[in-house]
């Protein structure tokens, strides 16, 4: 059992996690070599031979408990829900529709702020940057074509709208995560986190619309689109706003995704339930890994880790703000080591969950720093999932497009900033 003053032994499991995941990353030079779930799983193995005090049996016993909380179970349902919004929409042509729409209703001079901005709107529609950039890149390399303007600078924009939602979306695994362990409602992290990305937005709207004044653009091929499939993003987007059960707001997504689709003919009636199944299928990893990093935390605090963390914070922090900037600074360090912020947030929430009960900060506001700090950190290490993508489908290295990343820089200054002069709670 872990003791008032802690016990650094208890967080071995933490430590074999990041040693494993990172040392492969390293020696390799992918950072994807080693799958995060088998890097948690050999983690779990090693929390299970500490503490000799405590029976298999009982160490079952409280991984089991972990995984059984409710917001561990609340958190993986609405991961399974969004995935088959996910599926069901994209199915449904309501990505190229949404993309398309965009590009046709912004003005051409302005075609690399528009990916900025059609970014933000499909990430925060979708829930995925990962998919936005999926979306995005090809795009990108038709405007830099068409343009002469580097290639780095309009896949940088696509990345850049593409944290935004990552950051922002109402079904997002980042923000999912964050409100569940956290304790907060959804649309109090939105507006909370909206008032401290906007500025950083617009800014990076205004660098983006200065690199590319001089520019001229014409899109000449013909952008199709359907109103009616980009309307479930509107929906979904609405409905979590207004603070509707987020499952009845991704079912009724999903459903009307699929009645769409069908009446637009971009679905065949015999293909629904498939698509739907894809989209749960692509969330399965982060629904696993979910439940086994809740076991090891259940260990590693009932073994004294979680203690010794906040007791070593303790020492260095003072007050609320200084807890609010041990939450945004753990937040980053976790994502840079782990390269995953959703998996960042799983391992650091019940860390910031102490730290904020213990400092009074509010929950939307550690659930707010969470989300920010990870997004922050995923959203400029080259050996993120997201760099490597943008990297993959434009042919460029990471390294090539980070010199762009506005939007994750200013959102971490804009952060800081809101924590040192907006008024505590």
């Amino acid at each position: 059992m872990g003791q008032e003053r802690g016990n650094a032994a208890a967080l071995l499991p933490i430590g074999v996690f990041l040693v494993i995941f990172l040392g492969s990353g390293i020696v390799t030079g992918d950072f994807y070599a080693m799958p995060a779930i088998v890097a948690f799983l050999i983690a779990l193995f090693i929390a299970f031979l500490q503490n000799s005090e405590l029976s298999f049996n009982d160490k079952i016993r409280i991984a089991a408990q972990g995984v059984g909380d409710d917001n561990i179970i609340t958190m993986c349902l609405i991961y399974l829900c969004a995935g088959a919004f996910s599926g069901a929409v994209t199915a449904a042509g309501g990505v190229e529709s949404t993309v398309n729409l965009g590009l046709s209703v912004l003005p051409a001079g302005i075609a690399v702020v528009g990916l900025f901005v059609i970014g933000c709107f499909i990430s925060v529609s979708m829930g995925t940057s990962m998919g936005t950039i999926a979306a995005l890149a090809p795009i990108a390399v038709g405007i830099s074509e068409k343009t002469g303007f580097a290639l780095a600078i309009c896949i940088g924009a696509v990345v850049c709208g593409a944290m935004f939602g990552d950051n922002l979306s109402m079904i997002s695994d980042t923000t999912i995560a964050a409100v569940k362990t956290q304790g907060c409602e959804m649309r109090d992290k939105f507006r909370e986190n909206f008032l401290i990305v906007l500025p950083a937005a617009l800014i990076t709207m205004v660098l983006f619309f200065v690199l590319t004044m001089h520019g001229e653009c014409e899109l000449n091929e013909e952008l199709t689109y359907n109103v009616l499939r980009v309307i479930p993003y509107l929906v979904v987007l609405a409905g979590a706003l207004i603070g509707i059960n987020v499952f009845l707001v991704l079912i009724g997504g999903t459903v009307l995704s699929l009645v769409i689709g069908v009446a637009t003919g971009s679905l065949a009636l015999g293909e629904m339930f498939s698509a739907v199944g894809n989209g749960v299928t692509g969330m399965y990893d982060i629904t696993v890994i979910s439940m086994i990093v809740a076991c090891i935390v259940s260990l590693v605090k009932e073994y004294g880790g979680i203690r010794f963390i906040l007791n070593m914070i303790k020492t260095r922090i003072k007050g609320q703000r200084g807890a609010e900037i041990g939450i945004a600074g753990l937040s980053l360090l976790v994502d840079m080591c782990t390269a995953n912020n959703t998996v960042a947030i799983v391992m650091t929430g019940p860390i910031a969950k102490e730290i904020s009960e213990e400092f009074h900060v509010s929950p939307r506001r550690s659930a707010s720093l969470l989300d920010i700090f990870t997004s922050v950190g995923q959203g400029l290490i080259p050996y993120g999932a997201q760099l490597l993508s943008a990297a993959g489908l434009t042919g460029l290295t990471p390294f090539q497009i980070m010199p762009y990343l506005f939007y994750p820089v200013l959102m971490a200054i804009s952060a800081v900033l809101f924590i040192l002069f907006r008024k505590a709670d």
